[in-house]
């Protein structure tokens, strides 16, 4: 149970597709040629082990003469294994084939049954007589063949040679990272950019919506790149860099997609997390690979997507020491952006959303000559996000799409976008032939604070506390005159809430005022405040209230200045986000007046919220018990109960009831169908 109001969100898209371009043929050729290479010596490897597993048995000649007296070896003449082959004498070695069933030299000892037979060989001295001479007088014949020294030497050497192949290879590897040419590893240091060609960029100003200023800053680089020589006349250069900051899902990069569509030029995109890989100095190398890509198709626009991943301030935070690859990076670009010819038509644009964390070597003019903000659309900027968006579906001639960019104050492009979709989805689910305003309000819910969890079931006594809660928020939110107007209360559960209370505001809210924050503060203590009486005990559904009111008065007395004993003074320090320890530039006595302050903002909102509760009591109550019948009001319902006067509309169970208790037709026979002029003689529908 909470009291939920609009916050900030995100979204806005752009990308390319394509990649770096080929290298060199004859490059290609060397790498396939070293392939088939390693290919053919890995093949040689296996043939090798695989025969090392069928290599004879060796044995001593004094072994070898006992087989052959005992008649236990092939000569290559018995018919029933003609396969065994005759006694071979190669010059170095005398091998022969064992017959099956010999003890000691049978494939498979625990069994004597037939089987394959067994080689055998014996190492001999070249040149002596006697082992053939012994052969002889057994009558035993023999094959001699000449030995040769090349098929040993090669099993020996080619393990060596294919390791040192292997050394050479990833050497020569690492080398090409560095930018020049290599082979699989090389690849590491091209530049892994997505181009599209001037025809490819179809996006162009008219379907960038909703950033009206940001759109006039950028129309002077479509004019650089269309025509350099109107500027260059009067000895004025082209800006060499444009950096986009906003809230994520603001359109940063579908704006950069537009200038490169208007200016009719090559479009480069990449992400800051493309340049950092596992080895150093690939990341520099990237860099340099993009620009010089860049150059040779000039004049084209670089898109830097996320900047901050690789141009963070140097030197800030933890460091490890020793070799930094991002600062490298970093140092690579800087380079290459204030190396630039002064006619080198090549116009930087990155895109951030924390410009507060870049290196200040980076956004001087020179490199970033300008910032544009890419803020949150306005209420004129949301209903023209909308429009855009709303043509690709069928509307219902009476969704008033103002009324629905009122009630999205905080909504980037991106939640727009989600928003009509979600929308055309539900009505989709609905079998509607149109979406429909009720479709955009639960598609906004929706995207904002989950789906609505109808089947959830909920024990009797939570949802009266629930009920009791959301009237207590909603009751306050009508009598209290600067906080914002109440929009619709609910006890559905949706997303992690129990209920909720949602506000419209009337017009978008870029500051905050002491009168509404202190009204803002009262409605976020009514919630617990009404269920404390109502079921005279506290839970844990007040937690999201609590958190927030306590980030509001923090807010007010740290960087508002709008605490009394304070005064006009900063408290909260810098967000740089640099170190894990939080910045406190204020003495332990400040420290404890903070949180006394803190503590009598939130107490003085309790006190008075209590007080309003107790003297409006009945229309809490009036409003929790419709709230418990209907589950969902509308501002006119609750305007209508906190007057006294009836709902005057039907619940689910009364319409069900009624439907129940209607008399039904009595049965009887039916009536044979009408035939006559009126019909034609037609004969009525199966349906």
């Amino acid at each position: 149970m909470h009291m939920a109001g609009p916050e900030g969100g995100g979204g806005g898209s752009g990308g390319g597709s394509g990649g770096p371009p080929t290298p060199p043929q004859q490059q290609r050729g060397g790498q396939q040629v070293f392939t088939w290479i390693m290919i053919a010596g890995m093949i040689g490897l296996v043939v090798l082990a695989l025969q090392s597993f069928n290599r004879p048995m060796e044995v001593t000649w004094t072994t070898f003469k006992e087989l052959v007296e005992q008649k236990k070896i092939y000569d290559g003449t018995d018919p029933k294994h003609p396969a065994s082959g005759p006694i071979v004498i190669d010059g170095t070695r005398i091998s022969a084939w064992v017959k099956p069933g010999t003890v000691g030299y049978t494939l498979n000892p625990q069994t004597n049954a037939e089987e394959a037979p067994k080689q055998i060989a014996v190492i001999i001295t070249p040149d002596d007589k006697r082992y053939k001479d012994f052969l002889d007088a057994q009558n035993k014949q023999y094959k001699e063949i000449e030995a040769s020294i090349w098929p040993a030497l090669l099993i020996n050497l080619l393990p060596v040679l294919l390791i040192i192949g292997i050394i050479w290879f990833i050497a020569r590897s690492m080398r090409g990272a560095g930018g020049g040419p290599g082979g699989m590893l090389g690849n590491f240091g091209k530049s892994r950019h997505r181009m599209q060609t001037k025809e490819q960029v179809k996006i162009t100003f008219g379907d960038v919506a909703g950033v009206d200023e940001a759109k006039e800053e950028v129309q002077e680089i479509v004019e650089f790149l269309k025509n350099p020589k109107r500027f260059s006349r009067l000895g004025g250069r082209i800006p060499r860099g444009v950096l986009l900051s906003g809230p994520p899902g603001c359109g940063k990069t579908l704006l950069a997609k537009a200038i490169a569509g208007e200016a009719d030029v090559p479009f480069f995109s990449i992400s800051g997390s493309d340049f950092v890989e596992m080895f150093v100095g690939v990341g520099a190398s990237r860099v340099r690979d993009l620009f010089k890509q860049a150059k040779e198709n000039s004049p084209c626009i670089i898109f830097l997507d996320e900047i901050d991943a690789v141009g963070r301030r140097r030197g800030g935070g933890f460091s490890s020491g020793g070799h930094d690859e991002r600062e490298q990076t970093l140092n690579a670009i800087l380079v290459e952006m204030d190396g630039f010819d002064a006619n080198t038509q090549v116009i930087v644009i990155a895109s951030t959303n924390r410009p507060d964390v870049l290196d200040p070597a980076l956004t001087r003019p020179g490199r970033f000559d300008r910032q544009v903000a890419v803020n949150l659309p306005d209420l004129v900027g949301r209903r023209q996000i909308l429009a855009v968006h709303a043509k690709k579906v069928k509307l219902a001639e009476d969704v008033d799409l103002e009324k629905v960019a009122r009630g999205t104050p905080m909504f980037s492009g991106a939640d727009l976008a989600a928003l009509i979709n979600e929308a055309a989805i539900i009505a989709t689910m609905a079998d509607k032939d149109f979406v429909e305003l009720a479709d955009l309000e639960e598609a906004r819910d929706k995207v904002r604070w989950g789906r609505a969890n109808k089947s959830r079931k909920i024990e009797q006594q939570e949802r009266v506390a629930t009920a009791y809660h959301e009237a207590g928020h909603a009751v306050l939110q009508m009598l209290l005159e600067h906080a914002d107007p109440l929009h619709k209360v609910t006890i559905i559960p949706r997303g992690q809430a129990m209920g909720a209370t949602f506000s419209l505001p009337e017009k978008d809210r870029y500051g905050f005022g002491r009168k509404h924050v202190l009204a803002t503060l009262r409605v976020l203590c009514g919630g617990r405040i009404a269920e404390e009486r109502k079921t005279s005990d506290v839970s844990s559904g007040a937690s999201m209230d609590i958190k927030m009111c306590t980030q509001y008065a923090r807010a007010m007395i740290l960087q508002w200045g709008m605490s009394d004993r304070l005064g006009f003074v900063n408290y909260a320090g810098s967000d740089s986000r640099e170190v894990f320890l939080p910045e406190k530039d204020y003495s332990p006595e400040t420290a404890r007046v903070i949180d006394e302050e803190t503590r009598r903002f939130i107490d003085e909102a309790y006190t008075e919220a209590t007080r309003l509760l107790d003297e409006n009591w009945d229309k809490v109550v009036a409003v929790s018990e419709a709230l418990l019948k209907y589950e969902t009001l509308q501002r006119d319902d609750v305007d209508r109960l906190m007057r006294g006067e009836p709902m005057g509309k039907p619940t689910i169970a009364d319409m069900l009831t009624a439907e129940a208790s209607r008399p039904r037709a009595a049965t009887s026979e039916p009536t044979p169908p009408k035939t006559g002029p009126e019909l034609g003689g037609a004969m009525p529908s199966p349906a």
